[in-house]
């Protein structure tokens, strides 16, 4: 199992390789397993100056979590897989979020949902003109997770509300505007970036040392699709209930507003509620604060028949026409919402104190 991720030292560099180009580089349980006491090691390392992720394959950074394996567990009324696989994925992103050293993503194409946790909690984030970016979780009945409500709110002005409602896609450009990407560089140099990076004089300041040697691979990334819409995306989801984000699409009257709104109603009615209320509480928290919300998040809305159906209908069956329960917005009650971000006694998230 350790094949799926590539752990090495190059010059000063730790060097993780996120190896099942064929599942996309998908994040499993295990590979989270395998890289967080080689991150702990590295991070104590004083001869590791800094750590580089990256996906095999050329397709995918890392398509998201295995989000097909805890369903199939939860199918058989299992949730240890569950329980298991989102305490080590948010225990590896609360490494990463608190690395004490440059922490280097190479984004090269598919990056979705677990990928930004491997990714966006780090010092710099390097995207090519492949980079797919993406938080399509309310399409599966989940919400976004690995930190989505500690870093999408944080994005400029409303993007992170539109992005984790309806799992639009971004590109090289728009993740630059968000702040996403630190920079971008042509994906057929990545190998040349993590080749300077090795050979650095790593004697000064450590961010200074990596951002020196990535200013050194400069690409115009071209203009913001998603910047150019800044003003109506805030304009229609300003709201706080998805009702009032519907009816300002429906006001706006113009195609892409229809599209959106079309999108929206077509998202686990559940997800989106809880996905709202997930971002307006995190625009005031700190990461681990959200990210313990978010444990309680993941632990009730994987038992929810959403998620089954949500995975059935996308990722098994690919008939894209889930039968969400409730059906309608209407029928999610506020209780129901606040009922998934209880505490959980017994089954709650411990995270460290990391340096």
């Amino acid at each position: 199992m350790s094949e799926d991720v590539l752990l090495e030292t190059r010059g000063a560099l730790g060097l993780v390789t996120l190896n099942r180009p064929k599942a996309l580089n998908a994040l499993s349980l295990e590979m989270c397993h395998v890289m967080h006491p080689r991150l702990d090691a590295w991070a104590a390392d004083p001869s590791v100056k800094a750590v580089v992720i990256r996906g095999a394959g050329g397709r995918a950074f890392c398509a998201g979590g295995d989000v097909r394996a805890v369903a199939s567990s939860v199918a058989r009324s299992d949730a240890s897989l569950s329980r298991e696989f989102f305490r080590a994925e948010y225990a590896l992103n609360h490494r990463i979020h608190h690395f004490p050293k440059p922490f280097i993503a190479l984004v090269d194409g598919i990056c979705m949902g677990g990928g930004l946790g491997l990714s966006v909690h780090g010092a710099f984030r390097v995207v090519t003109e492949k980079l797919v970016l993406a938080m399509p979780e309310t399409a599966i009945g989940i919400f976004p997770d690995v930190g989505g409500g500690w870093f999408l709110p944080r994005f400029p002005g409303e993007a992170g509300t539109y992005l984790g409602l309806t799992g639009a896609r971004c590109d090289a450009a728009d993740a630059l505007w968000l702040g996403y990407a630190t920079h971008r560089v042509e994906s057929s140099r990545l190998e040349d970036v993590v080749g300077a990076l090795a050979a650095a004089d790593w004697s000064g300041p450590g961010r200074e040392v990596a951002a020196r040697v990535l200013q050194g691979f400069p690409q115009d990334a071209g203009a913001s699709g998603l910047a150019a819409r800044a003003d109506v995306i805030d304009r229609c989801f300003q709201g706080n209930r998805v009702e009032d984000i519907l009816a300002a699409l429906e006001r706006e009257g113009t195609a892409w507003a229809e599209e959106t709104r079309a999108t929206l109603l077509r998202m686990s009615p559940t997800s989106l509620r809880v996905t709202l209320r997930q971002l307006r509480i995190g625009r005031g928290q700190d990461y681990d604060t959200t990210a313990r919300m978010e444990y309680r998040l993941s632990q009730a809305l994987t038992q929810r028949p959403d998620f089954q159906e949500g995975i059935r209908a996308v990722l098994v069956d690919k008939d894209q026409k889930p039968r969400w329960s409730p059906a309608t917005l209407a029928e999610v009650s506020d209780a129901e919402v606040e009922a998934c971000f209880a505490a959980r006694p017994g089954d709650e998230l411990e995270l460290p104190a990391l340096g």
